[in-house]
């Protein structure tokens, strides 16, 4: 019979053997990569001391302690498996792992993927759905039961991890709110009344064509709200001055998204604060505040100054070339604008923005939202940056560096729209439920964008379970010059801007991949972090911004192309005929004196100067006054 203290000595034993082969059970002193590639290095972790001893297939490891105190080891393995061996310091095997590998190619598999269908079916969320399930299937052994469980993961992990994130979330709620108080100052006269204050003052050609560039540089918070109002207020003065509707919708474009795209609150720049925040996030060594990087990447937009710029040269001058020259004589000469075209089902939703009969247009009914919009979020900025510095003299770019920018975002969004709504029921302009109606038809259209973002950062973290910045790393990293980088990612963002029609799509898909890759060449040639590196960062940030801008403005495709044409009551062909010279002109300009230039070391101010001299020698050397030609011709037209 056993007796308890026979049964407490058996235990006692049973618990020294088994601390006496803890160290051979152990299997968790080793921690190795889910998925590693092929050719490309990875990094071990490590629970052991400096005397313990670590091989791969027999060839010995070096061992270097982390900062958090743990030990790490870097290794690289070829085709086929590996094993990894522990050792402690007398030789005794700790543990012991297999290790398989895929071929390096298949993480980059599902962004090209992504691009591809969004090139071939210009469907940028089936494109971004699909980069995500392919993603999954290839890291989960690519048999049949791993796409059902890379389906299933699709929504249940990706996307929901995507949205639990807290600064996602806030880069979500600023967007919805920001879609409201649109959707509102679009309703109760508010943006129709700046319109009409801004046209009251047009009598000729070039007041005209001046107003509406102005106009579209006031309504700056959102490009489609921008395209709508400017397109629709100004389309009869042209018509009555004579001029183009061609060259209203190029006046629209150009101030729709490359102004909505570099001012500081708008419903792009959560966005793209949210992107720049997603690729940081596995860059060790650069801890700045993603709204800094995007404030700091400003200078290097060349491409959207340079548009906007182009714009007020072409009115100054009153110059044209190529087919918008044609299009000015046949105004000037009275001859009738094509037809517009019908309306896309994507965005007849867009183009219903209109304000409600009846009520007064008053200007005020905007500026005053936008103000407070403005001076809550810079404020919240200040505040935040401010109580983290804690006391003492502090510079504002330190301040605002330190800033909480997502929360000072929801603030002034929230703030902005608070604002609109108690205006609006004051002046009785509109009933409560006809105010929140309003507000949340402003909020369904950020839906489109919002759905892009939301698969945009599931993708990228596929892409970085794949390790896919790790491969285009290895096989980019050495190869590719520092100095070209900004140019390399700016042509490529506006290849694929065209192709796919969607600059916000092509953000989404290039920002995740270009920040780790950007940083991994400036790193391998000693330049991450320093002053001579820095500028190529963040002008590389900005190439894929300016980059989607660009391909967006040449492409027929795009929702912005197509809204601008509509608004103006433009054929979309003709649009994108009497466009495509100007912005192919401003492209290369901004390409050439902005991207490849300051790759090369010249600065980001002297590279616009440069350009906006280049730009002007061209339409001296290029266009010729639509005037001119028209009363010469007369005469003999008669």
């Amino acid at each position: 019979m056993e007796t308890p203290k026979r049964r407490l000595w058996l235990s006692s034993l049973l618990l020294l053997l088994l601390m006496a082969a803890g160290p051979l059970l152990a299997d968790d002193r080793l921690s190795t990569p889910s998925l590693i590639l092929q050719g490309v290095g990875f990094e071990i972790e490590v629970d052991a001391g400096a005397d313990h001893r670590l091989t791969l297939d027999g060839q010995p490891l070096t061992l270097t302690e982390g900062e958090a105190g743990q030990w790490l080891a870097e290794a690289t393995l070829g085709e086929g498996a590996g094993v990894l061996e522990l050792f402690d310091a007398q030789g005794q095997l700790l543990e012991r792992q297999e290790l398989s590998t895929i071929p390096a190619w298949l993480s980059l598999v599902p962004a090209l993927t992504a691009i591809g269908i969004a090139l071939v079916f210009r469907q940028v969320i089936v494109a971004l759905f699909l980069g995500i399930l392919l993603g999954g299937w290839i890291y989960h052994g690519m048999s049949a039961g791993a796409l059902f469980t890379a389906f299933n993961e699709t929504v249940s992990v990706h996307l929901l991890e995507a949205a639990s994130d807290s600064e996602h979330m806030a880069v979500v709620l600023f967007c919805l709110l920001i879609g409201g108080m649109v959707g509102i100052i679009s309703r109760n006269g508010g943006t129709q009344g700046i319109a009409a204050r801004i046209t009251r003052y047009v009598h000729n050609r070039r007041q005209a064509q001046a107003t509406a560039g102005l106009l579209g540089l006031a309504i700056f918070f959102d490009d489609y709200a921008n395209a709508l109002i400017v397109g629709n207020t100004m389309r009869n003065i042209f018509d009555k001055l004579r001029i183009s509707r061609a060259k209203l919708a190029y006046i629209v474009d150009c101030t729709a998204a490359p102004v909505s795209a570099v001012l500081l609150v708008t419903t792009w720049i959560g966005f793209q604060v949210g992107l720049i925040q997603q690729a940081m996030s596995d860059i060790d060594g650069w801890n700045e505040p993603a709204y800094t990087v995007f404030i700091k990447s400003l200078p290097y937009n060349f491409y959207p100054f340079l548009a906007v710029a182009f714009v007020f040269l072409l009115l100054w001058s009153r110059r044209d070339f190529g087919p918008m020259l044609g299009a000015e004589r046949r105004a000037l000469a009275g001859q009738a604008s094509r037809s517009p075209m019908s309306p896309r089902e994507a965005v007849v939703e867009e183009a219903e923005i209109e304000t409600k009969p009846g009520i007064p247009l008053r200007a005020t009914n905007a500026v005053i939202p936008m103000l407070v919009l403005v001076a809550f979020t810079i404020g919240g900025i200040y505040t935040t940056g401010s109580a983290e510095l804690g006391a003492g003299d502090h510079g504002i770019q330190d301040i605002f560096g330190e800033g909480d920018a997502f929360a000072a975002m929801m603030w002034g969004s929230l703030a902005a729209c608070i604002t609109a709504v108690v205006m609006t029921m004051a002046q009785r302009l509109m009933t409560m439920s006809e105010t929140t109606h309003y507000w949340f038809e402003g909020v369904k259209s950020m839906l489109l964008p919002l759905t892009i973002l939301m698969m945009a950062w599931a993708l990228a973290n596929v892409n970085a379970t794949l390790g896919t910045s790790d491969f285009l790393i290895a096989a980019l990293g050495e190869a590719l010059s520092p100095q070209w980088l900004p140019a390399a990612i700016f042509t490529l963002a506006a290849f694929t801007a065209f192709a796919t029609g969607s600059s916000w799509g092509v953000m989404g898909i290039m920002m995740p991949l270009t920040i780790p890759l950007a940083w991994a060449v400036l790193d391998l040639h000693g330049l991450a972090g320093t002053a001579e590196g820095m500028p190529l960062l963040y002008a590389s940030v900005a190439g894929v911004l300016a980059g989607a801008v660009w391909g967006d403005h040449c492409s027929p495709l795009a929702e912005s192309t197509l809204l601008a044409a509509m608004a103006s009551g433009c054929d979309l062909i003709e649009h994108v005929r009497t466009q495509l010279p100007y912005a192919l002109l401003v492209g290369i300009v901004a390409l050439l004196f902005g991207s490849v230039a300051v790759g090369h070391g010249v600065s980001w101010w002297l590279g616009l100067i440069v350009g906006l001299i280049v730009l002007a020698l061209a339409l001296r050397l290029l266009g010729k006054r639509a005037e001119d030609s028209v009363i010469k011709t007369r005469p003999a037209i008669a």
